[in-house]
């Protein structure tokens, strides 16, 4: 059982990922069973090229970030449980538990993270119900969104980056899946609002 389980290794799923896992030293954090389902090969990062983003060195490629975000993960937070060549098939909830059906297992998670891409290529049955076309991108595209408040599908039903409504910005979506794991975060404190942050010493 994960406390929180995220679907997606993209920029908005590790990003979550990462932030979720920093917390791990918080007193509402450090027992927190939390996991990523890091499946890769439909993200828009594998052929990304960067110059425009604060912090990333120019030509720093979307390739490198997916598989150095992992690295990091994993040497930094690896309490972080990272699943990986699993593509999730289908989702259903029962007494307020999510169940994750994928290609080769079955997952339960009390929150859960949908951080995929936004093609209409996204094929997770449970979700039809909140799938709508992308208020931010271009419609001959046909990008889809599910549609939330905050990023709150339903209760404990998280999304982030692009599928979430944002435009297909590097950072944009990182920051997203970051908003997303602090206000999970703030609910595992008791709805007290929570940043984490390292600090030079």
């Amino acid at each position: 059982m994960f406390d929180a389980l995220i679907i997606g290794g993209g920029a908005a799923g590790l990003q979550c990922a990462l932030v979720l896992g920093s917390a791990h030293e918080k007193p509402f954090a450090n027992n927190k069973h939390i996991g990523i389902i890091v499946h890769q090969k439909t993200s828009h990062l594998q052929t990304a090229l960067f110059n425009n983003v604060l912090g990333l060195t120019p030509g720093t490629t979307g390739e490198s970030i997916l598989n150095n975000g992992k690295i990091q993960l994993k040497t930094l937070y690896p309490h972080v449980e990272q699943i990986e060549n699993e593509k999730v098939l289908a989702l259903s909830k029962s007494d307020g538990i999510f169940n994750i059906k994928t290609n080769k297992n079955t997952h339960q998670a009390r929150i859960l993270v949908v951080a995929v891409g936004y093609t209409n290529l996204m094929t997770i049955k449970g979700l039809e119900k909140h799938i709508e076309p992308h208020p931010r991108a271009a419609i001959e595209k046909d990008r889809i969104w599910l549609k939330n408040t905050n990023h709150l599908i339903e209760e404990n039903l998280y999304v982030a980056g692009t599928l979430a409504g944002w435009r297909s910005q590097f950072s944009i979506a990182s920051g997203s899946g970051a908003q997303v794991a602090t206000d999970i975060l703030t609910l595992w404190n008791d709805g007290k609002h929570v940043k984490v942050h390292d600090k030079v010493e």
